[in-house]
């Protein structure tokens, strides 16, 4: 009898380790799964520049017609936050440490801010002419903003930073069609890639907001990109517009995996979620956010 009560004890025990695997193993394909956070053509084609507030809530851009700034809960419930004024189309969207929303708005050469207040104003932060568009942007702790500049037609581009003043500084001329851009978590690199050439390219960032040493950091034989955010351990996640994966790319350069996607056009990522472990990404030819969970937190969560 005494036999059988440990021979039971020890089925008991057997039973619950295989639980607690069969958990964990379920827990790790939840992990860098897709799923839909929103119908399918919620955003216009144009779905573009996630970014996530204090709160947790997903915002980008034309939400159900072109020219607004669309605010999406965690749950993926979604609705017009604003609608931009002048002709304005946004791309890229960034907040700085005030809570403020800065919106690249490519059809008029500037940046928009948006006080996050009842009213939510929007205002010129930053305009120059000489711009083809201001497109990706990324910022720092400083504030500052890094905004990638394509020419389309002409297959080139260029790097602008975005003092707190509103100052428009060219950092880099005769690039290829700059597009994803992004800053390491240390602050000491800046990543920037070029959809058609399909380059990524890694400088060095100066305390004063200056690049140099211009390097190769990775390219793909095919395909293109677009937007792309670091997780905290310096891992970059990279679009890739057409073949519908996010690439997930070491500091070295070493492409560590591929996220596969429900849609083929990626155009671009946010970090979010209560541990900042949650990306979302918004579909162009769905016209829609997916999600899916990660191990690391994204760059900017840290901040919130």
């Amino acid at each position: 009898m005494q036999f059988k009560l440990i021979s039971a004890g020890l089925l008991l025990a057997i039973t619950a380790i295989g639980c607690k695997n069969a958990q964990q193993k379920e827990t790790m394909q939840q992990v860098y799964q897709a799923v839909d956070l929103t119908a399918d053509s919620s955003f216009t084609k144009g779905a573009e520049g996630p970014a996530v507030d204090k709160e947790g809530n997903i915002y980008a851009v034309n939400f159900s017609k072109e020219g607004t700034i669309g605010i999406v809960t965690p749950a993926g419930s979604g609705r017009v936050f604003v609608e931009l004024p002048n002709g304005s189309v946004g791309n890229g969207i960034r907040f700085n440490s005030k809570g403020e929303m800065l919106i690249a708005d490519y059809t008029n050469h500037n940046i928009l801010k948006v006080e996050m207040t009842g009213a939510n104003t929007i205002s010129v932060y930053a305009h120059d002419s000489t711009m083809s568009q201001p497109n990706d942007i990324a910022i720092d702790s400083k504030d500052r903003l890094f905004a990638s500049d394509p020419n389309w037609k002409a297959g080139t581009g260029r790097i602008w930073r975005i003092d707190t003043d509103g100052k428009v500084n060219l950092l880099e001329d005769s690039m290829g069609t700059t597009n994803g851009i992004e800053v390491s978590p240390d602050e000491k690199i800046l990543y920037v890639n070029e959809s058609v050439q399909r380059n990524v390219w890694a400088y060095d960032l100066s305390p004063g907001g200056e690049i140099s040493n211009k390097r190769l950091l990775i390219s793909f034989p095919d395909f293109g990109m677009d937007g792309m955010r670091c997780d905290v351990a310096g891992n970059l996640y990279i679009t890739r517009h057409g073949k519908g994966v996010v690439a997930m790319v070491s500091p070295e350069g070493k492409l560590i995996r591929e996220i596969t996607l429900k849609g083929k056009l990626p155009s671009n990522i946010a970090f979010g979620g209560p541990e900042g472990k949650t990306a979302y990404v918004t579909l162009q030819d769905r016209g829609n956010m997916e999600q899916f969970s990660v191990e690391t937190p994204g760059r900017e969560w840290k901040k919130k």
